[in-house]
């Protein structure tokens, strides 16, 4: 195996998962596994459909606390990986995960890049629809949700990964971004009709997903879920980094609330990087309060502390705003975060005059709004079911149907990125980070790539043996180191070469 890397800086590099609600329509019983499988597989492009994934370096029960939990890491046949797997040009991986159809971005330095990258997932799921349908009998139809809730008590997720220093003690990001969880939610939430799991009864909230948090910390992502997740797999060079999986947050349609929520957050690990955040936001029962705060549309009510404070969750948030502003250096913020703080700002003080007044900026107030309105025009009440049908339309990912998407097709919704970026950035990779070098090479040379994941490709150039290009840095692999090695040399050529230069390093 040969290695790329580079520096030990600790940049920024983030990325988020989504996995989709999908149905189809007009069929005698639904089967979400075999749906996802034909969405992912009928989009894989004809020159990929012999790479695989390299499920090799893959860890999902290292916990982060010190050990390994129980279970069995189990890895598809050749033939179901190539089918269930589909490495993608814009460096990004779609793939079958249990029932649903899952995209996952390359990797990013900044929020808006994520925005564009999440966005073009969307779109890749759209495509997949189209071309699933032509194959199935006319009077079916293919949904596919960007929610997190199938209102049957199954949640899904919607996951963020940031990269981070491997000096930094997992309990100290524990201690930090509990609070800052527990209260981001009036910025991130996805808004949410009714309750589920057992939880609290209400009309209406600020995410899909507080009911279904039962403890603090754990590993786990689909039993007793907990507000800061262990998995320990950095799909890195594990003695320079940790990747920070967070389940917390839900699947969003605004852009905006994409971009704040991926924003402040890796803020939010840098001032925790630099030992500015310890245990001065400590709540008192964390996951209660989860729900609580899911539950005030006001975002008035308070949160107790365990110094006795008690303190609105807008207080808490600005509180880390406030650290941002006196702890990070002019030369760390980039014109990207600079925008993401005077964002934060913005939405902290509309959230403290009026929330409703953010109802084309922050998914939770669009939606309810439009569901207040649903609500008076037709004299319903909250549990009428064409009111949850709402809810579920407004992420439906189809541009004709969907809430979300005709709101911003008529300009009512506040947007991030321009649509020809969200285009070109299903087959266009990041220039500034590894997924340049994964995608770039799909692109040139799909015929003699055995398989790839995230830290790695697999080289078979003579027919017979293979090479694994080691990828342990996220920010290497970029336009500016590899670009002109990779327009004018072979694979044999650009293998020769990564050989030789680990050669010389060592």
């Amino acid at each position: 195996m040969v290695r790329i890397s580079n520096s030990t800086d600790t940049p920024i590099i983030i990325g988020t998962e989504t996995e989709y609600g999908i149905s189809i329509k007009n069929v005698l019983e639904q089967d979400p596994v075999a749906a996802s499988t034909l969405v992912v597989n009928v989009y894989k492009d004809s020159n990929l459909k012999k790479v695989t994934w390299d499920y090799e370096q893959e860890s999902p029960f290292v916990d982060a606390r010190g050990f390994m939990s129980g279970g069995e890491n189990q890895q598809p046949d050749e033939e179901e990986n190539t089918i269930i797997n589909d490495v993608l040009f814009n460096g990004g991986r779609y793939y079958v995960d249990h029932a649903h159809p899952e995209y996952c971005t390359p990797e990013c330095t900044n929020a808006r890049d994520v925005v564009t990258y999440e966005k073009a997932g969307d779109l890749i799921l759209h495509l997949s629809r189209i071309a699933a349908e032509e194959l199935l009998p006319a009077e079916q139809e293919v949904i596919i949700y960007k929610n997190n809730t199938d209102y049957k008590g199954h949640s899904y997720g919607g996951h963020e990964n940031y990269l981070m220093s491997r000096q930094v003690e997992f309990d100290d990001i524990t201690k930090g971004m509990i609070p800052f969880f527990v209260t981001r939610q009036v910025i991130a939430g996805a808004g949410k009709v009714g309750s589920e799991n057992g939880a609290e009864s209400a009309e209406f909230q600020i995410t899909q997903r507080a009911d279904f948090f039962e403890t603090e910390v754990g590993l786990s992502t689909m039993v007793a879920r907990p507000i800061i997740n262990t998995r320990d797999e950095p799909h890195a060079d594990e003695k320079s980094y940790r990747r920070f999986h967070v389940i917390v947050g839900d699947s969003n349609m605004s852009e905006f609330s994409i971009y704040l929520k991926v924003g402040i957050t890796a803020i939010a690990l840098k001032l925790i990087e630099k030992g500015v955040i310890g245990s001065q936001f400590d709540l008192v029962k964390p996951v209660i309060q989860n729900q609580m705060v899911s539950r005030d549309l006001t975002c008035k009510k308070n949160v107790l502390l365990e110094d006795g404070r008690r303190l609105t969750p807008i207080e808490i948030q600005r509180s880390y705003l406030d650290l941002a502003h006196k702890h990070l250096q002019p030369h760390e913020i980039t014109s990207v975060m600079e925008d993401v703080m005077a964002k934060w700002e913005f939405v902290l003080d509309q959230l403290e005059t009026d929330p409703m007044s953010l109802d084309q900026h922050l998914d939770w107030v669009i939606k309810k709004r439009i569901i207040d309105a649903f609500i008076e025009r037709h004299s319903l009440n909250w549990s009428d079911s064409r009111v949850r049908m709402m809810d579920l339309q407004y992420h439906d990912i189809r541009p004709d149907k969907g809430l979300y998407a005709r709101l911003k097709k008529n300009g009512r919704v506040h947007q991030i990125v321009d649509h020809a970026e969200v285009v070109r950035a299903i087959t266009t990779p990041p220039t500034d980070t590894r997924a340049f070098f994964r995608g770039s090479c799909l692109q040139k040379f799909s015929g003699d790539i055995h398989s790839a994941s995230w830290n790695s490709m697999v080289f078979c150039t003579d027919g017979s043996s293979l090479d694994k290009i080691l990828m342990d840095r996220p920010h290497f692999g970029t336009k500016e180191v590899v670009g002109d090695l990779l327009k004018n040399c072979t694979a044999s050529e650009l293998v020769e070469a990564v050989l030789s230069s680990n050669a010389n390093k060592e």
